[in-house]
């Protein structure tokens, strides 16, 4: 494909190497982010994941030897070889990453007939027993190799000796671990060594298809059928430090209102403005915190996006003011179809600007999703973009606060979008094959937006369907799940590997959207939906609903404390969204994360950390009311009991339905809120410290909760800090006009409130 080097370039950081096919380029986007690059689609990156200059200036060098090319930053030594094959060291010249120089070793037998239908779709055979693809990756093993990260895909955490695909999928039925694609597209993973971690990002919106050494043992690879060459190595110290760069380059989920941090309850569907102001009473008379109630497909008319359903929801905004009334945020889905209907005028107004996808002869392609036959925005023209984005005015004016986005993978009822609709790419004519994976990026972008422009709010955009970089401009749950306890077991290694792949902002539909759930697993559920970054309950018309008042009262109970905890636990939480806007470090986070050196962890998929200073060992088998739980090194407390436990061992926990393990870190001044039902019922002039025996500090960070002001420094930040047995309590930032009036401590039994005037101050625990 390359040939042998023949010449080469060094332009600043970019290295130009000429092969006697070809030509490839190695640049040095910072000391520790190499790019590899061969345009055989364009001859120039068109990323819709990276945006924006990130070129940081880098002394690059190059020198030749016998054996190829070495490329040099601060950081890692870049050899290319003939062929264009990379191999990566770091400053010390230990080998990080390396391409492998066999041929592939197919482990699957090939009929001919099948051999016949793959020719069909283009595909190169090679040796008649396997498949090649144009671009193809291929990394050799060192044979220690954990593999995390890709995004939304099911199964475990490590994905060593599993394959997937790269394909936004609707896929409605129960997924497992053998599913190769799901709703989103992230092809970028994590590589843990014992001597080493890394990250590789193959920036390639085509299908593509990632094999973690299960073909063979020798080697993991990636590749795809069309597009560029295009791939990103990111180094790091750390996994810490490989996700601080991936997010760098890819961008970091803005920090979001508060909220939306708080609970959400949702159904498909309630059907009339009666279901949903019951909805709403019930919420407050029994007394269970709720921010946001949303709004699925019934609202609309006739299922024609940005309308209302006058005849049973009412006059438009009339229930969203309602609600409002209660303390309710409405959000409200919209998907991509937009009917097929002249006269409407969303329809009538596409047509006239040309905004919809064409078919390969010109005529405005046509498929059928709710509405019936509909038609699909080209989200890849500008134009197009900011008609949608203006199209949000009218859900604000109604009061919604938040926009869904569903079925834009793109779905469609009559199967998958042909290959080649023609769809458009800024300013090129490109095909679906192309456009597939980024079209829920492009509607998210566009929603973003159209929110900020029209809202002047921060953004609250939830997606189903998304590519690398859309944590930029939306929030993500998983799809249609089931009420099932494989998928809640599930949800804790899924949520957590969309978190190492950028997507902090992440929660499954708690109690599960299809199928029907019991008491048991939806208390369960509650208990890691506490600790999820989006915490929504959401099932699907034809089940049995699943409002938590249905179960009995022991189950109310159970879920009102797990929700009423998170409302407790929400400036903690406002903390993490803050640090992960700076470090693009997840809420929800493996515990490999921070003990990446203890095999213990390495596998571990049943627990979580909930930043770095919780960590949450839920039940996750039905009938199970013990728990074998795993502390890493250190000294922890049991939230519940604040039994003081050492780390690096297990033990078993007794866990009734209504106890979920919790365990905090040594040293931690833990931020509460007092008791509410929902953001803006009071003042958050009071903070709760709930603090843990052992010195620390911690930094907390308050502000409107609204807006962007944050960014012009508009924020307080406090710092505690625990030390001889007395704590500290300093301003240290002074940017927001509101502050805490008084801090309320609890340690060792004990609570003493004390006011604060905004001098520092010592307080003897």
């Amino acid at each position: 494909m390359f040939g042998k080097i023949t010449d080469y370039t060094l332009e600043g950081q970019k290295l130009v190497i000429r092969f006697e096919e070809r030509e490839g380029v190695i640049e040095a986007v910072t000391d520790e982010i190499i790019n590899v690059f061969s345009g055989f689609e364009t001859k120039e990156h068109r990323s819709k994941a990276i945006e924006g200059e990130k070129r940081k200036k880098v002394k690059a060098l190059v020198s030749r030897d016998d054996a190829g090319i070495v490329f040099t930053t601060a950081k890692l030594e870049v050899h290319i070889a003939d062929g264009f094959k990379v191999d990566i060291y770091d400053a010390d010249g230990n080998l990080l990453c390396a391409d492998y120089r066999g041929k592939r070793e197919y482990t699957k037998q090939v009929s001919e007939e099948f051999l016949k239908l793959i020719r069909a779709e283009g595909h190169d055979v090679v040796d008649g027993d396997g498949l090649d693809y144009k671009i193809q990756i291929v990394k050799k093993m060192q044979g220690d190799e954990k593999f995390y990260g890709l995004g939304d895909k099911p199964g475990f955490l490590d994905k060593r000796h599993y394959d997937y695909e790269m394909w936004n999928s609707d896929l409605p039925q129960a997924h497992t671990d053998a599913f190769k694609a799901l709703y989103k597209s992230v092809p970028f993973f994590i590589t843990l060594r014992d001597t080493c971690v890394y990250g590789l990002f193959f920036d390639n919106t085509f299908k593509s298809f990632f094999n973690m050494a299960k073909e063979s043992e020798n080697y993991c690879f990636f590749g795809a059928n069309a597009g560029n060459l295009d791939y990103y190595f990111i180094g790091g110290d750390t996994m810490r430090g490989v996700i601080e760069n991936y997010t760098y380059l890819t961008g970091r989920t803005p920090l979001p209102q508060l909220w939306t941090l708080g609970y959400h309850q949702s159904r498909w569907g309630y059907e009339t403005k009666e279901e949903i102001l019951d909805i709403a009473k019930k919420y407050r008379e029994y007394g269970i915190p709720c921010d946001t109630i949303h709004f699925d497909i019934d609202y609309m008319d006739g299922y024609r996006v940005f309308t209302w359903d006058e005849k049973n929801f009412g006059k438009p905004g009339e229930v969203i003011g309602q609600i409002a009334e209660m303390g309710f945020k409405t959000v409200t889905i919209i998907d991509p179809g937009v009917k097929l209907d002249p006269g409407y005028a969303k329809y009538d107004e596409g047509i006239a600007g040309d905004y919809f996808a064409k078919t390969p002869e010109g005529e405005v392609y046509v498929n059928a999703v709710w509405p019936g036959d509909a038609v699909y925005p080209d989200f890849g023209k500008p134009a197009v973009r900011a008609w949608w984005a203006d199209n949000q005015k009218y859900l604000v004016d109604l009061g919604v606060r938040g926009v869904w986005n569903d079925m834009n993978e793109p779905a469609s009822f009559n199967g998958e979008l042909p290959q080649d609709v023609v769809f458009t790419d800024e300013d090129r004519e490109i095909t679906h094959a192309e456009m597939h994976n980024i079209y829920g990026h492009l509607m998210s972008k566009a929603t973003y937006e159209g929110l900020k422009k029209w809202d002047q709010k921060r953004p609250f955009v939830i997606t189903r369907a998304c590519y690398a970089g859309s944590q930029k401009y939306t929030t993500f749950w998983t799809g249609d799940n089931q009420s099932l306890w494989a998928h809640l077991q599930m949800a804790i290694p899924q949520l957590c590997n969309m978190g190492l792949s950028g997507l902090a902002f992440v929660g499954t539909d708690v109690g599960g959207f299809g199928a029907d759930t019991t008491g048991e697993l939806l208390a369960r559920w509650v208990q890691v939906g506490c600790f999820s970054p989006l915490f929504r309950n959401h099932c699907a018309k034809g089940n049995i609903n699943q409002e938590p008042w249905l179960f009995g009262d022991e189950v109310r109970e159970i879920y009102k404390k797990y929700v009423e905890l998170r409302y407790r636990l929400l400036p903690y939480l406002y903390d993490l969204f803050r640090e992960e806007e700076q470090t693009g470090m997840p809420v929800m986070r493996p515990l490999v994360l921070h003990y990446e050196k203890d095999p213990e962890t390495f596998t571990k998929n049943d627990e979580f950390l909930f930043g770095e200073r919780i960590l949450v060992a839920p039940v996750t088998e039905q009938g199970a009311h013990k728990k074998m739980v795993y502390l890493p090194e250190g000294e922890w407390y049991d939230y519940d009991t604040r039994e003081k436990i050492s780390g690096g061992k297990y033990f078993l926990k007794e866990a009734p339905l209504s106890v979920c393990p919790i365990y905090v870190k040594a040293g931690t001044v833990l931020p509460n809120y007092e008791p509410m039902h929902y953001i803006g019922e009071k003042e958050l002039d009071t903070l709760v410290l709930d603090v843990y025996p052992g010195d620390g500090s911690y930094v907390n960070y308050q502000d409107n909760g609204e807006d962007f002001a944050y960014r012009d420094g508009a924020y307080n930040l406090y710092r505690f800090t625990q030390s001889g047995g007395k704590l500290t309590i300093e301003l240290i930032h002074d940017g927001y006009e509101k502050k805490y009036r008084q801090f309320v401590i609890r340690s060792g039994g004990r609570e003493q409130t004390v006011s604060f005037t905004g001098e520092a101050l010592k307080v003897k625990l």
